[in-house]
């Protein structure tokens, strides 16, 4: 209301302006042509003058759009083709989200020639049609997103890898990703696909190689991170152990690995294992030795017993051990094969027979059955072999046995 009143009165106050004005600035116009002449008032000459332009102005509008009536009859349809092309797009997209997979593909293919955006219309109408199973289909509607929009190499490479591991088409997926993570070294999601695609494959070096650079992009969890390296890594001591030959590649392996994988008990076993293949059984030795110091575990004392080094000094290191664990059956397995080695007859059988009073074991059974037997006290070394194979009957899981009802 109040800006109604103002433009009242603004207009009022522009009427009485222009009406001094007419009163203090009289004149006229005289316009003469042959015997003719016309005379008016100067303002009202004015106001004809500005009239006459506005027509002219209006009407040489008027002309030019007449003038190209196909150009503005193309510029609206296109625009009309562009609006359908929307609603189609749009319907496609839901019917893509709904799981309607023949309608979405039908809808986004018809708009994709006059959307503004034909990318993403193939590109979903290739995941449509991958989802029907159309895979000839879809790898049509990949090439066609490719042409449809210039520097639109990622997107389709990426939708490309997805499709391709869903198809369990591993070897085609990693190629592709490789090639994108060359172009694009830090993306997010090629670094996913990545990880899915070494997986697949088994190609441990690339997934451990993949681990930093995940875990510097916050890409996955500590605790998935921390699985994947140890398996990793465990797949990769055991290919290299395959070869004694290839030691050195297993000693960079345990180099290269991270601080927490180092005091793993199965990597440490695994290990191990692999420098007692290559004949680097001293190595093993204080591997076994210094890990035992931070993590006691009764696979690695079990496994120290068995090495063929410097038995005497062993026997020495084991002893020590022994004064903070003297009940340890493990140990105490251990310190018997040591003392056989070393060939302490007598001591052997001692703590042989500490570990069977710790812990009964076939094991310990079938040690002092055979010792037994080498010292001539045969009663006794047959005792113990029955002792083991009862023992070793008690570990065999429950299973039907023939019996004189059933025979």
């Amino acid at each position: 209301m109040r800006k109604l009143i103002l433009l009242i009165v603004l207009g009022l106050a522009v009427g009485a302006l222009f009406g001094q004005l007419m009163q203090s600035l009289p004149g006229y116009w005289l316009v003469r042509v042959g015997d003719t002449s016309v005379q008016t008032s100067f303002w009202f000459g004015i106001v004809l003058l500005l009239g006459a332009f506005l027509v002219l102005h209006f009407a040489l509008r008027l002309l030019m759009r007449m003038h190209r009536p196909v150009s503005r009859l193309k510029l609206w349809s296109t625009r009309n083709r562009n609006r359908n092309a929307m609603r189609r797009t749009v319907r496609g997209l839901v019917a893509l989200a709904e799981g309607r997979w023949k309608r979405a593909e039908k809808s986004l293919v018809k708009a994709a020639d006059d959307s503004s955006t034909p990318l993403v219309n193939y590109l979903s109408a290739a995941l449509a049609a991958h989802y029907q199973g159309r895979y000839e289909q879809a790898d049509t509607l990949l090439k066609r997103a490719h042409m449809s929009t210039e520097g639109a190499d990622t997107a389709v490479g990426m939708v490309q890898a997805q499709l391709m591991l869903d198809r369990q088409h591993y070897e085609e997926a990693l190629a592709t990703l490789t090639r994108l993570d060359k172009q694009l070294p830090d993306h997010p999601q090629i670094l996913k696909l990545l990880k899915q695609a070494y997986l697949s494959v088994s190609d441990w070096d690339g997934l451990r190689r993949l681990m930093p650079r995940l875990a510097r992009h916050q890409l996955i969890a500590d605790d998935e991170r921390k699985e994947l390296e140890q398996r990793a890594y465990r797949e990769l001591i055991l290919q290299a152990s395959h070869n004694p030959d290839d030691i050195e590649r297993v000693r960079n392996l345990w180099s290269d690995m991270p601080d927490h994988l180092r005091s793993n008990i199965e990597l440490v076993v695994l290990y191990t294992e692999a420098l007692v293949r290559g004949g680097e059984e001293a190595l093993a030795e204080r591997l076994l030795r210094h890990s035992l110091k931070d993590n006691w575990d009764s696979r690695l004392v079990t496994r120290y017993g068995l090495l063929n080094v410097d038995s005497s000094r062993q026997l020495v290191y084991a002893e020590k051990w022994l004064q903070e664990r003297p009940n340890d059956p493990d140990l105490l397995l251990t310190l018997g094969r040591l003392s056989l080695r070393n060939a302490y007859w007598g001591k052997a059988q001692e703590y042989f027979e500490s570990s069977q009073r710790q812990r009964p074991s076939g094991v310990v059974c079938a040690e002092l059955a055979r010792l037994f037997a080498n010292l001539g006290e045969h009663n006794k070394s047959q005792l113990y072999y029955r002792q083991s194979v009862e023992l070793l009957d008690r570990s065999l899981p429950a299973l039907p046995q023939p019996s004189e009802a059933n025979r």
